[in-house]
């Protein structure tokens, strides 16, 4: 018998150290590429606890903690790396301060999603205390860097190269402590067109290339006006995210001309299909391109490159699954309330977890989607507390049960 009393009870006691470590975190700076300083960090605290069975570094630079030795595998993520701050004097508070006020802590990545490291760490800790271990499970909590850059790239590792596959996973981005079932994928696509340069005082001798791509990006956005929804994800989009040009001067007629399409897929949408569309669209503007889904091959902060096609595939899950099911369980013992379920409007590391690899995957994380990306970054204290205890008594609540795999993806 689980007492969730008892959980709640403990991870209320621990919410100054957890908002302690979340200051210190949001004070490194640490955007995809450099996240060493705070992966260290966290490795610290994490020894500190003397909770962790085992606790190591991977070569792509992802810190991994384990808490028992069990066959049956469950893992938490969170994602440690951010964006940049962009113009600083927007910021109505020091992003790299951590400020607390009403209740909130203020900074970069303390929504997306640093919140979510004290509440897995402590809930290790709550584990322990109230001697929660069971021998028929481990539970791995990942720290995974480069996902603002490349979304489940971390995960790509974690399956291929350290042969780690969970049996399910907590994906722990800003959720509002909404239990989230899945997201739209996405993916990026370059397309080129070529002109012929001449001297900008005789345009008549040229073929802008800027004008024809200026016909493909009017194509752009009346294919976005006709991509079909989904009932559960919703409608995918596609956008222009980018433009360039190349020019012999300032004074001429460019001869290249570039756009980058940020293209988020519904349920139904695939690689195939979505290039297709495109593929359309370039031939609707009158135009030829060179159409291509681009690559990721940046290093970590390791200095490890894994390169990646940049295509992020759609997951949804059924809502009876045993994890999800289990998480909804969860909640409802803790917290004595019926919890919303839904969707993520951006991407996460489920797009690897659970859309390229089928792991059964749910989510659970602190902090609103809105916040994201924002200059009002930020969580609520009150979130670290609930996800604590809610990462704490989800692997006894799921194998408790006696689940076993997922049931079969949502794929209308």
């Amino acid at each position: 018998m689980i007492n969730y009393a008892a959980i709640v009870r403990k991870a209320k006691s621990y919410e100054k150290p957890m908002v302690k470590l979340l200051r210190e975190l949001v004070a490194i700076p640490g955007e995809s590429g450099t996240e060493g300083p705070v992966i260290n960090r966290i490795r610290n605290e994490a020894k500190q606890l003397h909770v962790f069975d085992r606790v190591w570094i991977d070569k792509f630079g992802n810190l991994l903690c384990q808490l028992g030795t069990g066959k049956r595998l469950i893992a938490i993520d969170a994602h440690v790396d951010t964006v940049g701050i962009g113009d600083r004097k927007n910021w109505k508070h020091d992003p790299y301060k951590g400020k607390v006020a009403n209740g909130w802590v203020f900074g970069r990545g303390a929504g997306d999603q640093r919140g979510a490291t004290p509440a897995m760490l402590y809930a290790a800790k709550i584990i322990d205390d109230l001697k929660l271990r069971r021998p028929d499970w481990a539970l791995l909590f990942t720290f995974t860097v480069s996902e603002e850059d490349c979304d489940g790239l971390c995960w790509q590792y974690i399956v291929r190269e350290n042969k780690i596959r969970p049996e399910c996973v907590i994906v722990t981005d800003s959720s509002n402590c909404n239990i989230l079932r899945g997201q739209r994928g996405r993916m990026e696509i370059g397309v080129t067109v070529h002109g012929r340069s001449c001297h900008g005082s005789m345009p008549e001798k040229g073929d802008n290339a800027v004008y024809k791509i200026a016909r493909v990006i009017r194509e752009i956005e009346a294919l976005n006006e006709r991509l079909r929804p989904h009932k559960f994800l919703g409608k995918g989009t596609i956008v222009v995210s980018y433009v360039d040009c190349k020019t012999p001067s300032m004074c001429a007629v460019p001869d290249r001309a570039y756009i980058h399409l940020d293209r988020r897929l519904t349920v139904g949408d695939t690689k195939e299909s979505a290039l297709r569309e495109v593929r359309a669209a370039v031939k609707r503007a009158g135009v030829t391109a060179d159409i291509e889904v681009k690559r990721y091959e940046r290093p970590t902060w390791t200095g490890l490159v894994y390169p990646t096609e940049n295509f992020f595939p759609t997951w949804c899950e059924d809502e009876r699954s045993p994890q999800v099911a289990a998480a909804a369980r969860t909640y409802q013992s803790l917290f004595k309330s019926k919890p919303t379920v839904s969707r993520w409007t951006f991407s996460t590391n489920g797009v690897s977890i659970a859309g390229m690899f089928g792991i059964p995957s749910v989510g659970f994380g602190p902090a609103p989607e809105s916040v994201a990306h924002t200059v009002n970054d930020s969580v609520p204290i009150e979130h670290m507390v609930k996800c604590a205890a809610f990462y704490a008594a989800f692997p006894n609540t799921y194998c408790e049960n006696g689940n076993g795999r997922a049931l079969r993806r949502d794929r209308s």
